[in-house]
């Protein structure tokens, strides 16, 4: 569906730039990561920026639920987007997005009562996010994520008018023209034949500041290219339709001599005391960023002791959060955190969308995630999910094709610390279903995961829900109160009788054959529904059997799944 365009940069505005950001670096997130190439080669950049980005959305989303008439000051949602990217930073490239998310902040947030902007606030808050990054960073270097937010910052300073989505397109290109002359910039990437990481997916976001404006997404990029790894250096190709300045960005900086940790912690701490640690820490290591303001702080520094740099926070304030990541090695360690148990061999997280079925999945030995209607886990809850499952090898089941990214982004940082992550892409909790009832934690961990995600794989799912407004769909125009029939993702059907609209779906799935069929029974589902819709099953589809579950606040009236 065609995003709606916004005139103005308002609250609504961030609140759409942030969602549409995020979804642009989930289905970036791999390439970038397999770039990422400076200042270390450790393929996790498109995955920090990601949860970087994940964070700031949370934090909008809670201003706007907190207002009752939903509708906060711009000066709100732009504090909320930074505040939020600042607490979630992950990596070095994530360091600097919360940067440049708080500069832009601090000409947004300048008026407190200014219900918008337009292109010349643009220009402003991208000048200042631009600047304030640099400033942020203790030795910056040309052919990085600070070269492309500067060369973004004065192509839209060049941009006529007062129309936001001008501005914002000419910020994009700058940055897509400066991204392409990275490797010209920066020895590593040059040889490594790729552009800046970091650069790669300050793009993808200015991508979504354009759509956020103008309703149109920007042009799709195809990047062939070789995954770094220990250390070597792949060569990407670009497509011969691609431009160099969409080729997946090549992260910060090489890992061949340099230092053997990363630390990463929040600080509260007043300025001169961050102005002290940052002499002490760039005296440490490399790689120092520090961002942030008003008492709080992020801070990001790759180290040979590690200790040294978390005791240099605490003699400037409260550290917390702590992260310490060893390069080079598999898994990552958290200070204060100790194996309570020795680990099983095998586990399977999955994500559910009702009580019922969180019973159910866990009767069967799974670690269950719940997902409530309108509030989907973020990959913070998935990657506390797999920890708790405690087990060398898991299985992950999402459930929900939504969850896509923010499920592959929660199994990249589990594989940091030394966990085997599988994700099976369900698409429903049907699906995931039938993958757990294959499920044999005795079998190879590559044969167990090839049975469960062609169990997932050969269950067609559907759901009957309730239209919540009028819409445009595949089946024509739906009213607000119509009962809808979603077959595969799709709407196939609208009705105004909930069982008969079920037993429509129904009929069209086993139309193509089955064996069995898997009814998921909603709270507000009609009592008489499941033994309806079962005799229809044993009266017309012969050695079809049935089994029906109850899902408890599912969201959907109706889940079903047919094998």
């Amino acid at each position: 569906m065609a995003q709606v365009p916004q005139t103005f940069f308002d609250a609504l505005a961030v609140r759409t730039w942030c969602g549409l950001a995020l979804e642009s670096l989930g289905r970036a997130r791999e390439d970038i990561d397999a770039i990422n190439v400076y200042p270390v080669a450790d393929g996790d950049t498109g995955t920090n920026l990601y949860l970087t980005v994940e964070s700031a959305v949370a934090a909008v989303e809670a201003v706007f639920t907190a207002y009752d008439d939903g509708k906060p000051t711009l000066a709100d949602a732009a504090r909320a987007m930074a505040h939020g990217a600042l607490i979630g930073a992950r990596g070095n490239s994530g360091t600097i997005l919360a940067q440049l998310l708080r500069g832009m902040a601090q000409v947004l947030a300048a008026d407190g009562e200014t219900a918008h902007t337009d292109g010349s606030g643009l220009r402003l808050a991208l000048r200042q996010a631009a600047d304030s990054a640099r400033g942020a960073v203790a030795h910056p270097v040309e052919g990085t994520v600070l070269t492309v937010a500067s060369a973004a910052a004065d192509a839209a300073g060049g941009a006529e008018g007062e129309d936001c989505g001008a501005v914002a397109r000419a910020a994009y290109e700058g940055a897509r023209t400066a991204l392409a002359a990275t490797p010209g910039q920066l020895a590593v990437l040059e040889r490594a034949g790729v552009v800046d990481a970091g650069g790669r997916g300050l793009v993808a976001v200015l991508g979504a500041l354009v759509e956020t404006f103008t309703g149109e997404a920007v042009a799709a990029f195809s990047v062939l290219h070789a995954r770094v790894e220990d250390g070597s250096h792949g060569t990407p190709l670009l497509g011969e339709d691609a431009c160099p300045a969409d080729a997946e960005d090549c992260g910060d900086a090489v890992g061949d001599g340099g230092p053997a940790f990363e630390v990463i912690y929040l600080l509260e701490a007043g300025d001169d005391a961050v102005a002290r640690l940052r002499e002490r820490l760039d005296g440490l290591g490399d790689s120092l960023v520090i961002v942030g303001g008003d008492g709080l702080w992020n801070v990001h520094v790759h180290v040979d002791d590690a200790g040294a740099a978390v005791e240099a926070g605490v003699e400037a304030g409260r550290p917390y959060r702590i992260r310490i990541t060893h390069f080079g090695i598999d898994d990552a360690h958290t200070t204060g955190r100790q194996p309570s148990r020795e680990r099983v061999q095998r586990a399977v997280v999955a994500v559910v969308p009702g009580e019922g079925l969180a019973g159910l999945y866990t009767e069967a030995g799974a670690t269950t995630v719940l997902a409530r209607p309108g509030e989907p886990p973020a990959s913070g809850e998935l990657v506390e999910a797999v920890r708790r499952a405690h087990a060398r090898e898991v299985v992950l089941l999402p459930n929900d094709a939504d969850l896509r990214h923010t499920a592959a982004a929660a199994a990249e940082q589990a594989r940091t610390e030394g966990i085997r992550v599988a994700l099976i892409p369900t698409r429903s909790a049907v699906q995931g279903i039938a993958a757990l009832a294959v499920h044999e934690p005795e079998r190879r961990f590559d044969e167990d995961v090839v049975s469960m995600t062609s169990a997932a794989g050969a269950t067609r799912y559907a759901e009957v829900a309730v239209a919540e407004r009028q819409s445009w769909t595949m089946a024509g125009i739906c009213q607000a109160g119509d009962v809808l029939g979603l077959v595969d993702g799709d709407v196939a059907v609208i009705g105004s009788d909930v069982t008969a609209t079920a037993e429509s779906v129904l009929d069209r799935m086993l139309a193509a054959g089955g064996e069995l069929v898997t009814l998921v029974l909603g709270d507000e589902a009609p009592e008489a529904i499941a033994e309806h819709l079962e005799a229809r099953v044993r009266e017309s589809y012969l050695a079809v059997d049935t089994v029906v579950y109850r899902g408890g606040r599912q969201g959907a009236l109706l889940l079903i799944g047919v094998e």
